[in-house]
């Protein structure tokens, strides 16, 4: 069986923490070596158990915690050929630790199985995760410009899924951005509206989707209950009101024992 945990989701920073019986693994460390040693030691765990850290793509907020975590653990990170090309320094200690591989790559990490897929995204190359572990699977995908096939065919292949809900378009449009940033989020190769994540969210409970996670939700231009909601009116609308739907933590640590009003997750 696989145990999923966000330990941190959003623009301040994405990692998630990813174990079956006997691998513990992270899809990004976009947040300090400190501050996810932080959340796992929460959890029961340590940096000194993962087995190896799957990169999405380079931007700081999956990126950040990186050359600490080679340092200190030696933890052996994959990631993209484009993404490695564009932020592995010569010479830093990620560059001992960081594996380059192809865009569609798949690794046996203990008895974990890992999978990538392409995603449309203003970054070097940004990839979404297919993780399996006997007949269990799951998958991750943030930071997505726009729903493609190759995405929609790759999650429709999960039992339970992260899915970026980035933002509310309204409240792009009427907040504060300036104008090239508001274009950049709204664009083919930005984020996932909360509206058009409603949208693949049906799809995919219609493949056969059980369990959704909404992730990487914009500080400034989302609240995590108008992100659940658009996505849980839509689902109900479609026939899917028994399919479980949650939030990720921003930060799990700060987070976890707070009283909301809304499904957020620990696992």
């Amino acid at each position: 069986m696989i145990y999923v945990y966000t330990l941190f989701s959003g623009s301040s920073g994405n990692c998630v923490y990813v174990k079956n019986e006997d691998t513990e693994i992270l899809i990004d460390a976009g947040r300090s070596c400190g501050a996810i040693e932080k959340s796992l030691s929460a959890l029961g765990t340590s940096l000194s158990r993962i087995k190896g850290i799957f990169v999405t793509h380079e931007h700081s907020d999956h990126t950040q915690g990186l050359e600490i975590i080679s340092k200190k653990f030696q933890i052996p990170v994959y990631m993209t050929s484009p993404s490695y090309d564009n932020y592995v320094r010569g010479g830093s200690y990620l560059q001992r630790m960081a594996r380059s591989c192809n865009v569609e790559y798949e690794r046996d990490i203990g008895s974990l199985n890992i999978r990538s897929f392409p995603i449309p995204h203003d970054s070097a190359q940004n990839v979404g995760y297919v993780i399996t572990s006997g007949n269990d699977t799951f998958g991750i995908a943030t930071d997505i410009g726009h729903p493609t096939e190759i995405i929609a065919e790759n999650l429709s292949q999960c039992k339970k899924i992260i899915l970026e809900s980035n933002h509310d378009i309204k409240m792009v449009e009427n907040g504060p951005y300036p104008r090239f940033l508001k274009d950049r989020i709204l664009s083919p190769n930005g984020h996932l509206s909360n509206d058009k994540c409603a949208q693949l969210c049906a799809y995919l409970c219609d493949k056969g989707v059980n369990g959704i996670t909404l992730a990487h939700l914009s500080r400034e231009n989302n609240l995590p209950k108008i992100a659940y909601e658009t996505v849980k009116d839509h689902l109900n609308a479609c026939g899917f009101e028994n399919v479980p739907l949650k939030v990720a933590f921003a930060d799990i640590t700060v987070e976890a024992t707070n009283d909301y009003s809304y499904p957020y997750p620990i696992k």
